[in-house]
């Protein structure tokens, strides 16, 4: 294992001491608590960002003046499900709380099924507008608050598709350190502009060669990196703060939605459906399992079939990786892989953000409150929704039966991506006929194994090892993860043992906020 604050590192050896203080690192607690002091930075606990209405009244009358989208240091306890929209003439960009995240339940019409389908918005968080600015949150803050990172010395280096690199790059800015983005140049327009408007130095957005399917050339390029010590690698594939801060806030999040719409009308919490990426985000069907029974879908792109059929290529889903299994995802725990088609995703997007395709959704049926509210799902969104569809079709779910999901961010990110669908496909106009036809074909249509849609695969315990055993080739030969430290994934106990940590940051975190004085008081 190489140093704690530097290089590749093998974390599920490094998670065991993360509950504790770095005997070494007292320099860079002292200059971190420093630099906080001076910039009057406070951090949020965990618990306050699972129960915003914990946040201390001073900090909530402060966040009544700060932008959403400002680098501000308060937005950091905006880090949260629980935000108002921030589009709505009485909040302007100045959102207060909501009691219940967020959401949106898509009817049968829509559908096809007779299951309640539910997701979160996640494009209410502050700064990128997309959940995962709660990732590069729950990664830093566990190296800050134990002695694991110098803000005045260390550069955040932040592996990414997309948005974990912009919430890196957010957070850092916002803690008065340098952060560094490292995602694939073939990504979207909007995230890259997104970038150019909050770096401050030009070399920190590193372009690696490929799309959404070139994970491993970001790899690649942070063992570079990391041969310069000042530089900490906060790989988001690999760091269990990622999968804890889900677990411990997401997953919470979302049981409010799901006791929310069950409130008037009861039904059992089927299925948690999330797409993989780093697998962050699945850590909160981690914790929908443990406090409801849910069973746990993990999604990725048909065109690269990593988990369903060992397969590789090219897609254009963008935000949830592939060609490799994460080291933050405990598989073990997963009852389900749906696979879906980036045609899919690409052609749906159209349906749903161009007028004949809006038109088309109010003749089938869609409520003309419900067709503006499409905006706000982006293409993993969508392809949550889709892998949702399947798995009531391949469990028979029924009325009684809630799935619940997340809309990870808006369509607002992918309007470059929309004109390059429109200009190869519809590039004779896109009429009502055309939104009939990818409504048929990619949402009635929809099975719950092969079609040009989706595919799917039970995880019996067989294809749990199946699918474990493939991340050997990423973690062990190419990462160096020890066989001890990786097979240990393989126990629930293991993951369990987890949980208390997030509990000890908290009590870290309170203690490094005393230390700096900070306060919006």
């Amino acid at each position: 294992m190489t140093d704690s604050t530097s290089g590749t590192t093998d974390e599920a050896s490094q998670l065991a001491v993360f509950g504790e203080f770095d005997p070494g690192g007292q320099e860079n607690y002292d200059n971190a608590v420093a630099r906080f002091r001076d910039n009057n930075i406070v951090l949020p606990t965990f618990a306050q960002l699972r129960d915003p209405s914990t946040i201390p009244e001073p900090t909530k009358a402060a966040l009544a003046t700060v932008e959403k989208d400002a680098p501000d240091p308060r937005n950091l306890f905006r880090v949260h499900w629980f935000n108002a929209h921030a589009d709505e003439p009485r909040t302007g960009n100045f959102p207060g709380l909501v009691d219940v995240p967020d959401h949106i339940e898509l009817p049968s019409e829509m559908t096809g099924v007779d299951a309640r389908i539910v997701l979160a918005f996640g494009n209410r968080f502050p700064m990128i507008r997309a959940h995962k600015v709660l990732a590069a949150y729950s990664c830093l803050v566990a190296r800050l608050v134990t002695g694991r990172f110098d803000p005045t010395r260390s550069r955040a280096i932040w592996p990414s598709t997309g948005n974990y690199a912009r919430g890196g790059i957010a957070i850092s800015k916002i803690m008065g350190c340098r952060g560094v983005a490292v995602l694939p140049e073939g990504m979207s327009r909007e995230r890259f502009e997104w970038l150019d408007r909050w770096i401050d130095h030009p070399d920190d957005v590193i372009r690696t060669y490929g799309t959404e399917s070139n994970v491993k050339e970001i790899y690649d390029e942070c063992n570079r990196l990391a041969q310069d010590p000042t530089n900490v690698i906060l790989n988001q594939f690999s760091e269990f703060s990622n999968h804890l801060g889900h677990y411990a806030v997401t997953g919470p999040a979302l049981e409010t939605v799901y006791k929310h719409v069950t409130a008037h009308k009861p039904g059992n919490l089927a299925a948690y459906v999330s797409a993989s990426g780093s697998s962050g985000t699945l850590g909160a069907g981690d914790y929908l399992k443990d406090a409801h029974g849910a069973r746990i879908v993990a999604v990725e792109a048909l065109q690269v079939p990593t988990m369903l059929y060992n397969g590789f290529g090219d897609h254009n889903i963008q935000g949830i990786g592939d060609k490799h299994v994460p080291l933050i995802h405990n598989v073990t725990n997963t009852d389900l892989v749906v696979a879906v088609s980036d045609q899919s995703t690409d052609q749906l997007d159209v349906l749903f953000n161009t007028p004949a395709g809006k038109r088309v959704l109010a003749e089938r049926g869609i409520s003309e409150a419900l067709i503006p509210m499409l905006v706000d799902m982006g293409y993993s969104s969508i392809c949550n929704t889709l892998a949702a569809i399947a798995a009531a079709k391949k469990w028979d779910l029924g009325p009684d039966d809630v799935i619940v999901s997340v809309a990870t961010d808006g369509s607002e990110l992918y309007n470059s991506e929309r004109e390059k669908v429109m200009s190869s496909h519809f590039a004779g106009g896109f009429d009502e006929d055309n939104a009939r036809h990818i409504f048929d074909q990619h949402l009635t249509a929809v099975e719950a194994a092969n079609t040009e849609t989706v595919h799917s695969m039970e995880m019996t315990p067989v294809e749990r090892d199946r699918v474990f055993n493939l991340g050997y080739f990423t973690w062990v030969e190419q990462q160096g993860v020890s066989i001890p430290d990786f097979e240990r994934r393989r126990d629930q106990e293991w993951w369990n043992g987890l949980r208390p940590l997030v509990a000890r940051w908290d009590e870290m975190i309170e203690e490094f906020n005393t230390a700096t004085g900070a306060s919006h008081g």
